[in-house]
């Protein structure tokens, strides 16, 4: 049984995995990839289990999970729709989950890339995923390249600054997004910032007009494994779910529990 602890609520593995395809996949998306995000649902849960037991969170912070009531809300009238096509893709990759020198591995993933995956070790410390090119995320995809506005007052808010706001010295990693920006003499990280200022993404470009900043950025997420946008792009291109995973996962093999 899966217990979330932020709705004292226990499942079983398989309604979890459908709540959490669900709630983080677009259910528009691709059978194939829809297959993808299950079997990638369900090895990061089971990769928290500890001492027989599996505590998680039904948020951003872990995998989001919607209960059907919530997914009526969601879908309305394509509810029924919706619940057999997420229903049967969960069904057919039941048990099956993604394994690295037979241990499960915690199978990160987000909504689109930048046209790169991030380098785990440059987010989590925790797992071992190599960046990727992932061509199936770019700027055809809406929202790929996003404009945000904010004032210098709410950027000096944010950051507790007195002074007139100095942007300089951004450096990026090998996948093109921000490692670390100065302001006014403190060195953030791309993370902190794209955290403090709820940026879409850590690729991104800050642009001064008069009393406001255009932060413009690339993809969705924190870029780390599996881009749900460009699984989606695999599988219109014939791509299998197997495929999918073995391309934004290295090193592992796709194995029943």
């Amino acid at each position: 049984m899966i217990n979330l602890t932020d709705r004292n609520l226990n499942i079983n593995l398989e309604d979890y995995v459908f709540g959490v395809a669900a709630a983080e996949m677009p259910a528009l998306f691709h059978d194939e990839a829809l297959k993808a995000q299950a079997i990638a649902a369900r090895s990061y849960v089971l990769s928290k289990k500890k001492n027989n037991e599996i505590k998680i969170t039904s948020t951003i912070n872990d995998q989001v999970y919607l209960t059907n009531e919530e997914l009526k809300a969601k879908w309305g009238k394509d509810y029924n729709k919706f619940y057999k096509k997420i229903k049967a893709c969960v069904n057919e990759t039941k048990n099956l989950v993604i394994k690295r020198e037979d241990k499960i591995l915690k199978a990160f993933y987000f909504s689109m890339s930048n046209g790169y995956t991030e380098n785990s070790k440059n987010v989590f410390k925790d797992v071992q995923i190599e960046s990727k090119p992932s061509k199936w995320d770019n700027p055809e995809i809406k929202n790929f390249i996003f404009e945000k506005t904010i004032t210098e007052d709410e950027i000096k808010t944010i950051l507790n600054i007195k002074e007139s706001i100095n942007i300089q010295n951004i450096t990026r990693n090998e996948t093109g997004r921000v490692s670390t920006i100065e302001i006014n003499n403190n060195i953030y990280s791309g993370l902190d910032i794209r955290q403090f200022l709820s940026l879409r993404s850590t690729d991104f470009t800050i642009i001064k007009e008069d009393n406001k900043y255009i932060i413009t950025t690339k993809g969705y997420g924190h870029g780390v494994g599996m881009s749900q946008y460009g699984a989606n792009g695999m599988a219109k291109e014939g791509y299998t779910y197997n495929e999918i995973l073995n391309y934004y996962y290295n090193n592992i093999k796709i194995t029943k529990i």
